[in-house]
C-alpha cells in the first residue's frame, strides 16, 4: 500500500507531504497507480523547485519521497500542493485498497 502523509501548517497551508510504499496492484514497472501516485507528487516537487524556485529539503528513493517547505507557504505553492492532493485523494477513491491518504 501507498501511504501519503500530507503535512500542513497551523493556518491549513500544506507545507510538505510524505510518500511511501508501493501499491501492489501489479508487476514493478507495471504499476498504473504506483505510477500516477509518483507523476503527481514528483510534478509537485518539480513545480515548487524549478518554476517557483522555492527552497525544499527532500528526499527521493525507490518507493519514498518526502518533501517541505524551507520557506512559508504563499497563494502558489498552496496552489501546487493542492492540485497535487487532489490528484491523490482521487486516485485513492479509485484504488483505496493501493492508496490512503493520512
Amino acid at each position: 500500500m501507498i501511504k501519503v502523509k500530507i503535512f500542513k501548517e497551523s493556518a491549513g497551508r500544506i507545507v510538505g507531504f510524505e510518500v511511501a510504499g508501493h501499491s501492489g496492484t501489479a508487476e514493478h514497472g507495471q504499476d498504473i497507480v504506483c505510477a500516477g501516485v509518483s507523476s503527481l507528487t514528483q510534478t509537485a516537487l518539480l513545480g515548487l523547485g524549478e518554476h517557483l524556485h522555492r527552497d525544499l529539503d527532500y528526499s527521493v528513493a525507490s518507493g519514498e519521497l518526502k518533501m517541505r517547505l524551507k520557506g512559508a507557504p504563499d497563494d502558489l505553492t498552496e496552489a501546487i500542493l493542492q492540485t497535487m492532493l487532489l490528484g491523490l485523494m482521487e486516485i485513492q477513491k479509485l484504488s483505496p485498497e493501493a492508496v490512503r491518504i493520512l
